[in-house]
């Protein structure tokens, strides 16, 4: 095979081709990063233009990483390079690849609804927070969500896992949590809860969506929120996505 198409490294010493598992994570907090400033520039300020950008430059990257070679994906080449001084993590290239291919999918899908169609409803809610949480947990905690899926189609199952789970190792004393730790938690969760609800707010003055009478374009049928958007209280986020307010 050439050294421009492939997938995977091959290494002496391991039955499959490989990734450095370090370069992957730290590509995924890099593409968490600009998937999460342009989620909250598109739902705070109604500005879907960063969200457009991001889904063509991410749809890009991971074509080139399934369908040329990982080695050419622009955010594994700069996850290699804020690595390159920590010694790799080999892991098995097959389920990274079938778990790539999960978020090239949903790229396609963000890609159709958003650049192509400027489709603005739960849909996009939902492949959003999907691709958020797979890049959430393979940065933060190494967890690769698609890779778990893989071993339950696939008949060949994972080898080379990150942090050797799929030879499902002892936990020593270090990674055990005891029940002091397990209150400490909980305790923690309830003082947040209680501070939440007895925390005072300032009173805010009337808006004026509040004090002046609808305009005509705001009363138009057009800017109604539709059912779905008033049932999760999401009727003036609406209206600020539509260009209403």
């Amino acid at each position: 095979m050439s050294r421009i198409l492939g997938f995977g490294e091959t290494v002496e010493g391991y039955a499959v081709p490989v990734l450095n598992e370090r370069e992957v994570r730290a590509s995924a907090g890099i593409l968490f990063f600009f998937a999460m400033a342009s989620f909250m520039n598109a739902w705070m300020l109604g500005d879907f233009r960063l969200t457009r950008i991001f889904v063509i430059a991410f749809l890009i990257d991971f074509t080139i990483r399934i369908f040329i070679n990982p080695r050419f994906s622009p955010s594994l080449i700069v996850g290699r390079f804020a690595v390159r001084k920590q010694l790799p993590e080999y892991v098995g290239a097959p389920q990274k690849r079938f778990a790539w291919a999960v978020g090239w999918t949903l790229a396609v899908l963000m890609f159709y609804l958003i650049v192509l169609n400027s489709v603005i409803g739960p849909i996009n809610l939902i492949v959003c927070a999907t691709c958020l949480t797979l890049m959430f947990f393979e940065s933060a905690f190494g967890i690769c969500l698609g890779c778990k899926v893989y071993n339950r189609f696939s008949k060949e199952q994972a080898q080379l896992c990150p942090g050797g789970t799929c030879e499902v190792p002892v936990r020593q004393e270090i990674q055990k949590i005891g029940p002091a730790q397990t209150l400490v938690v909980i305790a923690f969760l309830a003082m947040i809860v209680f501070v939440s609800r007895n925390i005072s707010t300032p009173v805010e003055a009337p808006t004026l969506l509040d004090a002046a009478p609808a305009t005509d374009s705001a009363a138009s049928a057009d800017c109604t929120p539709p059912d779905w958007a008033v049932a999760m209280g999401h009727a003036e986020k609406w209206k600020l996505h539509h260009n209403c307010k």
